[in-house]
């Protein structure tokens, strides 16, 4: 491991306060490479961001935040935990500013915060799903970056990384929300690419497939509800489809986003990289 990598970096990270989610996995990591970062999510109770199928709720508690910063600093690295909103432009331009005043500006933006309320019938689907997946998924991104990207102008470029999704690659049935919200990050992200290239600043997407993070094992217990199988079986339904026959982990996922933020992908904008084992797309 290359500690100094991102030595003298900033970093923001969102949707991290999930134990097993890839924002927290893809701090650690930038951590460990040297960057200071600054992780942060909604941090408080949203109805509409529960799974009430499974009993998962999003990102309600700034301990779990402060918890990884905690962590962080326990290994040498730095680091600030702030809740954020990122349906809200107000906080999301305090915030920037807030980092940029502890830290002195953004070098890294990784863009992950998420909701999986975009999923269900195309006909039945609530009108307020469509709007918190566009607000989240694309209007978020969009505050974000505009908020960042003059800092990192002014310290000679910069690396954003957007979470999108291999369904924002290719459509399966049932998903039309989230698929058309995920498309649009892949086409925002190479707007941007093209945009400020000339700037030094680079844009790229990650595409997960099936990742144990703590939505994944939700879902790996719908499936289980679903067919009345138990977690193996379940397993190895949400398994079938990667040619690897597994799912992904968190940190393979937070490698490639630390691999995306620093030097040895120089050459790399606007790519919209596949993490998925092999997983197909779909339509």
């Amino acid at each position: 491991m290359n500690t100094s990598l991102l030595e003298s970096k900033v970093a923001i990270v969102t949707g991290a306060g999930q134990a097993r989610g890839i924002g927290r996995a893809a701090a650690l990591k930038l951590a460990s490479q040297g960057a200071a970062v600054v992780v942060t999510d909604i941090c408080r109770p949203r109805k509409d961001l529960e799974i009430e199928a499974v009993g998962l709720t999003v990102g309600d508690d700034i301990a779990a935040l402060e918890s990884l910063v905690a962590e962080m600093e326990a290994s040498g690295g730095r680091g600030m935990a702030l809740a954020l909103d990122v349906t809200d432009t107000d906080q999301v331009r305090a915030c920037v500013e807030r980092v940029c005043e502890t830290f002195g500006g953004v070098d890294i933006l990784f863009n992950n915060a998420g909701v999986g309320v975009g999923a269900g019938p195309f006909l039945d689907l609530p009108a307020q799903n469509w709007d918190l997946s566009w607000q989240v998924h694309v209007k978020g991104m969009v505050e974000l970056m505009r908020a960042v990207i003059p800092s990192m102008k002014s310290r000679g470029g910069g690396s954003i990384i957007n979470t999108a999704s291999l369904f924002g690659l290719g459509a399966i049935p049932g998903y039309a929300a989230y698929v058309t919200t995920k498309f649009a990050v892949v086409g925002l992200t190479k707007a941007v690419a093209a945009e400020f290239g000339p700037d030094n600043i680079r844009c790229n997407a990650i595409c997960p497939g099936n990742i144990l993070t703590d939505m994944g094992e939700a879902e790996l217990n719908f499936i289980a509800l679903q067919h009345g199988i138990d977690r193996a079986q379940a397993l190895q339904l949400y398994s079938e489809s990667a040619a690897l026959r597994r799912p992904g982990q968190p940190q393979e996922v937070g490698d490639l986003v630390a691999f995306l933020a620093g030097p040895d992908s120089a050459f790399i904008t606007g790519a919209a990289l596949p993490i998925a084992g092999g997983m197909q797309a779909g339509l």
